[in-house]
């Protein structure tokens, strides 16, 4: 069978049915040790995952993020808490009962089966017939383009054609929540960039909802309808991957997600049109700010380097923002330059896009900084004014 035939004539396995897997977390919990040792991995985390929505737990390592995805699998016994799945309590369910598959950072594969017999194998403990055993099979290695490869071993096979078994084998018995344990990991560069858009299609066309762990942001932001940042068990912020990069909640997300320059502010007050009226670089600024800045002591106005402005200082009109700094170091990376600035308000990353070989600054240089108010945002920092 073709995989073109095969995807058309199996398309009732296409999509899990509509409106299932909206998945709840209730205060989950995860302690480790007891006494003076005891370690709280997952601290009261509380998420609410629509039917079909994909969803990344983002975060350093130690954040909580694989522990709350081993409690959702059942892997891992909460302290406190509950997981939901379509209203019904998963804790008193057991891992192999629940209505979820895993893909795994080591693709966990079956060495002694072949790729056909490996993604076949959920469905033989659903006890399926063979006839529509069969025919999901076709189509699961028709989605991956491993139709070719059904007979191989899976040393025979590359780290990506392995994780494309893997996701075949996971979605093929068309879970109701995809659980993805930093799937591609172990992969070069360029087929990390593939295999995410894949997943992404795959997981789209099927409508199965999704929750994904990876520590890589550029992964998170392609891939995700949310991102859920963790810090220490905690959520810092869940939303939308731009409102995470543009609109960060905290210190900690604007550092961790993206590149940021911190620039201390003085608030001045606020305008008509909602925004914050500051003094940054020695001029006055109206900036879009995060509620909580107005009443912080010390408000740092956030700026990702794309969005600072260089021009010679030497040219006519060019300093908007009566800042003048110095070339430290400009790195060439073909679509980009990335330049360090010396201020004598500090060091600002700028990045330029795009640049002409004649536009390239020199170490050294005397530039004119200036910063796109409407792309600034202004976050608290220190302690907080009643």
């Amino acid at each position: 069978m073709s995989d073109m035939s095969a995807v058309l004539k199996a398309d009732k396995f296409r999509r899990v049915e509509d409106g299932t897997g909206h998945l709840s977390l209730c205060g989950l919990t995860k302690k480790f040790g007891r006494g003076n040792s005891e370690v709280t991995a997952v601290d009261h985390v509380d998420l609410d995952i629509k039917p079909g929505e994909f969803v990344t737990l983002l975060g350093p390592s130690g954040c909580g993020k694989t522990t709350t995805l081993r409690m959702i699998a059942g892997f891992e016994d909460a302290t406190e808490g509950a997981v939901f799945l379509d209203g019904d309590d998963m804790v008193v369910v057991p891992p192999n009962k629940r209505p979820m598959s895993m893909v795994f950072q080591s693709y966990a594969l079956f060495p002694h089966l072949s790729v056909r017999e490996n993604v076949a194998y959920g469905l033989k403990l659903q006890k399926i017939s063979k006839s529509e055993m069969v025919e999901a099979t076709d189509v699961a290695l028709a989605s991956m383009n491993l139709t070719s490869m059904e007979d191989r071993a899976p040393a025979q096979l590359s780290g990506g054609q392995q994780q494309r078994v893997a996701l075949a084998r996971a979605m093929v018995v068309r879970p109701k929540v995809l659980l993805f344990d930093e799937p591609l990991s172990n992969l070069d560069a360029k087929l990390r960039v593939k295999m995410r858009l894949e997943i992404r299609r795959m997981q789209r066309r099927l409508g199965i909802t999704s929750v994904y762990v990876t520590h890589d942001q550029s992964e998170a932001m392609a891939m995700s309808d949310r991102i859920v940042v963790m810090n220490q068990g905690r959520i810092e912020q869940a939303a939308t991957p731009s409102e995470i990069y543009l609109h960060p909640s905290s210190m900690f997300v604007a550092d961790f997600v993206g590149r940021a320059n911190f620039l201390s502010a003085r608030l001045l007050g606020t305008t008509k049109s909602g925004l914050a009226d500051v003094e940054v670089l020695g001029r006055k600024m109206q900036v879009p700010f995060h509620p909580d800045a107005l009443r912080s002591q010390d408000p740092i106005l956030v700026i990702r380097p794309e969005s600072v402005r260089l021009m010679h200082a030497e040219d006519r009109g060019a300093s908007v923002s009566g800042s003048i700094g110095q070339v430290v170091t400009g790195v060439f990376y073909g679509e980009t330059v990335e330049y360090e600035i010396e201020t004598e308000y500090g060091s600002i990353a700028c990045v330029v896009p795009d640049p002409g070989a004649d536009q390239i600054l020199e170490d050294g240089q005397k530039v004119s900084v200036s910063i796109e108010e409407h792309k600034a945002w202004l976050l608290p920092s220190g302690e907080m004014v009643s």
